[in-house]
This record gives structure tokens, C-alpha cells and sequence, in this order.
């Protein structure tokens, strides 16, 4: 490629870039479910910005393209909820999913006490829930959402996170 990927912080510039990358990443999701009208694919403009205004939005860019990623902030309970992780279909298999995920458990991590990671998956995300369980999370629960869609909810204690950080 002759280009490294750098890992940042989102800006206001970056949110058509992630509103395209999010809807082509998770049209494989849509498809595997046969359900489109999904979140991430119906998300507006609007709402992302609010959302870089309140919590960690990162982003992995390959030149100027942004070609990963990944929210996250920390509840009132302590919880590092992670969100939206998503690679350019031609950016993945290569490490960069765990990359970005490593990247937001540091920020939250810095930004104030976090006891415990979490983030979900449908059922049927077989390779998503390979990666987490690289990364360290373990499946807490299952929840039912709909006719053929549970979400599984996997989470990765802090002392986990800081083990593989190293």
C-alpha cells in the first residue's frame, strides 16, 4: 500500500466520510439479517454530529480516506461502551478492527475511571464476535430484539484491557 493507517480523533470534516464507510460496512449486517432498515444504515447527518459532540468518535485514515471506525464513551455506571466499530471491507483481515478497538478502551481509559468494557453483536456476526473474543471480551448475555436477531453482549473487565494494551 506504501501508506501507514493513522488512528485519531474524529472532526466535524470526518462525518460524511463516516456516514458513507458506515453504511457500506454495514450492509453486510443489513444483508445477513434481511433486515436494512438497521441503525447504523438509517443514521442522518445531524445525529452523528451530535454524537461526536458526546462521546469519543476515533477514526483510521489511509491517506485523507477514512477506512475504519469506532464511538465510545463511559456510562454513569463506569461501563466503556464501545459502538459502531466498522473497517473498509478492503482494509479488513488485516488487524485494524482490533487496532480500533484498542485505541477507544485508551481513550476512555484516560478520560476518566472505567471498571468494565462493553459492547454487542448480533447472533449471526460470526466474525465480529471472533475479533472481540481476540480482544478479550467474553459473551455476559444474550438478548432477544426481534424474530431472528438476539444481540450478544460480550465485555472485557479493565485489568483485561490494560493486560493487552502492553
Amino acid at each position: 500500500m506504501g501508506m501507514s493507517v493513522i488512528i485519531s480523533t474524529a472532526t466535524e470534516q470526518d462525518t460524511e466520510q463516516i456516514l458513507k464507510l458506515q453504511y457500506l460496512g454495514f450492509q453486510s449486517e443489513a444483508e445477513l439479517y434481511g433486515d436494512w432498515s438497521i441503525e447504523p444504515l438509517t443514521q442522518s447527518l445531524e445525529s452523528l454530529r451530535r454524537e461526536l459532540a458526546d462521546r469519543h468518535v476515533l477514526v483510521a485514515r489511509l491517506g485523507d480516506e477514512v477506512v475504519g471506525t469506532v464511538r465510545g464513551r463511559v456510562d454513569e455506571d463506569g461501563v466503556g461502551r464501545i459502538s459502531r466499530l466498522v473497517v473498509h471491507p478492503r482494509m479488513q483481515r488485516h488487524g485494524l478492527g482490533g487496532r480500533l478497538l484498542r485505541a477507544v478502551e485508551e481513550r476512555l481509559l484516560a478520560e476518566q475511571p472505567v471498571r468494565a468494557f462493553r459492547l454487542f453483536t448480533g447472533h449471526r456476526s460470526l466474525g465480529n464476535l471472533r475479533l472481540y473474543a481476540r480482544q478479550g471480551y467474553q459473551q455476559t448475555e444474550v438478548r432477544q430484539a426481534g424474530p431472528g436477531l438476539s444481540f450478544v453482549v460480550l465485555e472485557k473487565p479493565v485489568h483485561q484491557a490494560l493486560a493487552t494494551a502492553v
